[in-house]
């Protein structure tokens, strides 16, 4: 039989990407009482256990894989395209911003505010030949398929996008649109 020690306790809630204060309130304690748990300063009654791993179970059916909400293909540009190429398939699908991505791999990303902030510093031609890479920020954070969708829509609040990555190539991108889209189930 396996007894979990505080710091398997620690680990699962961390797996799942709960807070100390998620799991209190899903088990129905105190998040003081989690913490003191995790720390190993309290041996905790079989009843809270049996509550703490009820709650885990339930957010573990309540868990959604980025896989299911990321969208593909993922609309890029490449560091050797043109400003001017770029432009227009922001343009063509509304977006104001997208990754740089380079055989599959994820280089930097290209925003309307970048190629706006660009034309003030030179000349409008000249910017639009110029390559991608040569304005480009840096690109969008990444996560592997399996990470949990309310993980990253903790990181999604910082950046516009986060890249789904699987065997180090693109492979979907997940936006704030995205996330909102979970709230219609």
């Amino acid at each position: 039989m396996f007894l979990p020690t505080p710091e398997d306790l620690k680990k699962i809630r961390h797996e799942l990407g709960l807070t100390q204060n998620e799991v209190a309130s899903r088990a129905g304690v105190s998040q003081p009482l989690i913490a003191r748990i995790e720390a190993g300063d309290v041996d905790p009654r079989l009843s809270t256990m049996r509550k703490i791993f009820n709650a885990f179970d339930l957010a573990r059916k309540e868990r959604v894989e980025v896989r299911k909400i990321m969208h593909t293909p993922v609309i890029h540009t490449s560091s050797d395209h043109s400003v001017e190429q770029a432009a227009r398939i922001l343009e063509e699908h509304g977006f104001s911003q997208m990754p740089v991505i380079d055989g599959g791999v994820p280089v930097g990303s290209i925003s309307t505010d970048r190629i706006v902030h660009s034309m003030t510093d030179q000349d409008i031609k000249k910017l639009s030949n110029l390559p991608v890479g040569d304005i480009m920020d840096e690109s969008f954070p990444t996560v592997s398929p399996n990470t949990d969708a309310n993980s990253v829509s903790r990181i999604v609040e910082q950046h516009p996008a986060v890249l789904v990555l699987e065997k180090g190539k693109v492979v979907g991108v997940v936006t704030k649109h995205d996330i909102m889209k979970m709230l219609r189930g």
